[in-house]
């Protein structure tokens, strides 16, 4: 670490290289890419019920064929090989497993991922399995979903299908990406699937996602190999008061309660805060938290997933009635339970296409939090990305400079982290694919493979070319 005598080059003056331990991936989700909705036993997930009732998806669009993943996986994987990065995380479709999520798993959509996996491993590329990434099957949400205790036992027996049929291929395991989406998109602001407006709902949501998590890790611990690795993916939010008044100070706690350690808590520490708990009186008791729930979502981890795109800027504002979603859709509805009088804004300077502040700064901020709250606990970057408006020129070259710019400034937040002592192991770019970007549908792309939608056709992106040789040499080259 450089001294006061000597300070450090800045990101921009010099090349930084990474750890030779690093691990440098790319990313999906399979309702976003895979398609073939009803194909081989796959029944309609709650994302297929809400992208097909109108007025919830940009154009109408769904994910009926995505980029047709499903049959165009060895393309895929083909490009992953020639970009040369060596691991690729990927969820598994509960409603292609265990159609309804109930009862006996079906074996074609197993044998789908048995050879996606093979291919991987045959290609060099590490596969890191998301068991739930937002596909709920959606006879299990007509039973009453996540706020629901049923769903949470349901997904550790779906977990132990999974182990079953990959353990002895995969060895890194993540159970839930972004739960904080599916409990407060889902069930409070509705702009997520399934569409529902209940505060009270969402918070029972999250315990029950917590939960799911603790049984899915002991399902997984109890079926894996021996050095198997088990993590969870959170879309840890930097909160940061738009102001130091006492006010805003105190909004931002309340945000950061119900965005962050409403599942860092109970997952890592064991116990819900007494603040969240207090904050959010007015709407339930928490009775649904069992004896013994805490115990059991609580399961050592090897490695804690974080998400970052842009931070999260907050103040008081009692007269605000309510909000949207905080960038991810427009609604009536908060996502913030008992937090009505919490205004969201928008710091000044660039914005990607999906509106979102550019600022690697949060993602500096919040690992090295992260590091200092849970010393002992690994961190993956296990999403980071951006959506720009990208598209082909007459030649088919598709040049975006704006997201390699975005990504190295992300990329060199993440190394000055590890140097300032945060225990960084990988990066996974989101995302391979340009794909269906859940309420946006199709209008958004974050890949940084370009995709032509009418004719499927995959061209890899500029960045594509210059992340590959980020990740084959472990060097970010100096800006210039």
């Amino acid at each position: 670490m450089a001294t006061a005598a000597q300070p450090r080059p800045s990101a921009e003056d010099a090349a930084l290289i990474f750890p030779e331990y690093f691990l440098w991936g790319t990313a999906t989700a399979s309702y976003q890419i895979e398609g073939a909705a009803a194909e081989d036993g796959r029944t309609p997930s709650i994302w297929d019920t809400y992208a097909r009732t109108p007025g919830r998806v940009r154009n109408g669009d769904t994910g009926d064929t995505a980029t047709d993943h499903y049959h165009r996986w060895r393309e895929d994987v083909a490009l992953m090989a020639e970009l040369g990065v060596g691991a690729y995380r990927f969820s598994l479709a509960w409603p292609r497993i265990q159609p309804t999520g109930r009862g006996p798993a079906v074996q074609k959509g197993l044998d789908f991922y048995r050879r996606l996996v093979d291919e991987l491993l045959d290609k060099g590329i590490e596969p890191v399995a998301t068991l739930y990434h937002w596909d709920l099957p959606q006879e299990l949400e007509d039973a009453g979903g996540w706020p629901e205790r049923d769903t949470a036992e349901r997904f550790a027996e779906y977990a132990s299908f999974a182990a079953d049929a990959l353990g002895d291929r995969v060895k890194t395991w993540t159970t839930l990406n972004e739960p904080w989406c599916s409990a407060f998109l889902g069930y409070g602001s509705g702009v997520h699937a399934p569409g529902r407006t209940d505060p009270a709902a969402a918070l029972r949501a999250a315990h029950h996602l917590n939960l799911g998590h603790g049984l899915a890790v002991q399902a997984l611990r109890d079926r894996l190999r021996p050095g198997a690795r088990c993590s969870v993916t959170l879309n840890v939010h930097q909160v940061r008061p738009q102001t130091g008044s006492e006010e805003d100070t105190n909004a931002a706690r309340r945000i950061d309660a119900l965005a962050n350690r409403v599942f860092t808590g109970p997952m890592l520490r064991g116990a819900y805060p007494e603040d969240l708990l207090k904050d959010t009186a007015s709407l339930t008791d928490w009775s649904f938290v069992r004896d013994g729930d805490l115990e059991q979502i609580r399961r050592p981890l090897d490695f804690l997933g974080v998400n970052y795109y842009t931070p999260t800027v907050v103040s008081y504002a009692p007269d605000r009635a309510g909000h949207g979603s905080d960038g991810h859709g427009a609604s009536t509805h908060s996502p913030w339970p008992a937090a009505d009088d919490v205004a969201f804004h928008q710091p000044p300077g660039e914005r990607t296409a999906m509106g979102w502040a550019v600022d690697a700064t949060g993602l500096y901020d919040l690992l090295i939090r992260l590091a200092a709250d849970f010393p002992r606990l690994p961190l993956v970057v296990t999403e980071n990305g951006a959506a720009f408006d990208d598209y082909a020129d007459p030649s088919g070259t598709v040049n975006d400079p704006a997201r390699i710019a975005y990504v190295r400034d992300h990329l060199a937040a993440v190394h000055r982290a590890v140097e300032d002592g945060a225990d960084v192991r990988g990066y996974f770019l989101w995302s391979l694919l340009d794909n269906f970007e859940w309420a946006h549908g199709y209008s958004k792309r974050f890949g940084a493979v370009y995709v032509d939608y009418p004719t499927g056709t995959r061209i890899p992106k500029a960045s594509a070319r210059w992340y590959a040789e980020v990740a084959r040499t472990g060097v970010l080259p100096a800006v210039g």
